[in-house]
């Protein structure tokens, strides 16, 4: 398990990562999703023990991670853009992380990056942006780490590729102990292939939560209701993270279970009421309009 506890970084006047508390669990896919300039790579830094945070502790398995050549042992951090040494190969990369990881499966590697028709012998500087994201993913995954910290991982892959590393990631989870934690700004990636999901804003963690039970908890209504004093009372009485209205139409998402928030609506005896599926992007742009971050704001 990973355990974040009051973690702050700063670099300079600016405040990176503010009182940041969370925990991963074993054999989960955890997804962190943000706004720009939020501090997921930054976290991702500090969880990997590059980046010290100036207050609070990151835990690895009940043991501090910076400096602490074991810990650190037991992780593999891929970041945003791709690193690799002037003028290497795959085919070299691989001999550096054997150094690097000593259980990196090497016999494993070449058969991706077989599988992947990717050329071994080939430098890295002419490969595309989506081929070095691919070595970069199966150096990681072949590191035989326990856990895998992303940044933008799919990031310049092609549809075929997404779907590729989202099965690489499921098969070693089912076959070894293994916990990714994948930082990324297609929410509809995260939706797809993470079970927890934590929102970053502004340094600061919105929520952490299993990606199931947030939905249940989370819910989109369409009604009409003709009465605009009880239409006015069902808004004060939800807790509404946002509502839109056209014509006679209002669409409401709020928080709560759904029979409540349906037992709510009923009572308002509308002419028309329905239940709407709603999307990690919808439940992202609500929490943080809440935290004052207004998409109707940055419209001119």
């Amino acid at each position: 398990m990973i355990r974040i506890d009051n973690v702050v970084k700063r670099f300079d006047s600016i405040l990176a990562l503010d009182h940041v508390d969370a925990r991963i669990s074993e054999g989960s896919i955890f997804g962190l999703v943000g706004t720009n300039g939020a501090g997921k790579s930054t976290l991702l830094r500090v969880i990997s023990g590059v980046l010290r945070p100036e207050e609070g502790s990151v835990m690895i398995d009940e043991q501090p991670v910076w400096e602490n050549p074991q810990i650190k042992g037991k992780l593999c951090f891929l970041p945003d853009t791709a690193w690799f040494f002037p003028n290497a190969t795959p085919a070299g990369m691989k001999e550096y992380y054997k150094i690097a990881y000593p259980g990196f499966d090497e016999k494993r590697y070449d058969e991706m990056i077989k599988k992947f028709e990717l050329d071994p012998k080939r430098k890295l500087s002419t490969f595309s942006k989506g081929m070095k994201k691919q070595v970069s993913v199966l150096l990681g995954i072949c590191a035989n780490t326990e856990y895998l910290l992303c940044d933008e991982t799919f990031d310049g892959l092609d549809p075929v590729m997404r779907q590729a590393v989202k099965s690489l990631f499921a098969a070693e989870i089912i076959s070894r102990k293994f916990t990714p934690i994948i930082a990324s700004h297609s929410l509809r990636e995260i939706e797809d292939i993470c079970d927890h999901v934590g929102l970053l804003h502004k340094g600061g963690i919105l929520f952490a939560k299993d990606l199931d039970e947030m939905k249940l908890r989370i819910h989109k209504i369409q009604c009409v209701i003709t009465d605009m004093e009880l239409e006015e009372q069902l808004l004060r009485e939800l807790e509404v993270l946002q509502y839109d209205k056209r014509g006679s139409l209002l669409t409401i998402v709020a928080r709560g279970g759904k029979e409540a928030v349906l037992r709510q609506v009923q009572e308002k005896n509308p002419l028309f009421c329905e239940v709407l599926p709603l999307t990690l992007e919808e439940i992202f742009i609500s929490e943080t309009e809440v935290a004052g971050y207004d998409i109707k704001n940055l419209v001119f």
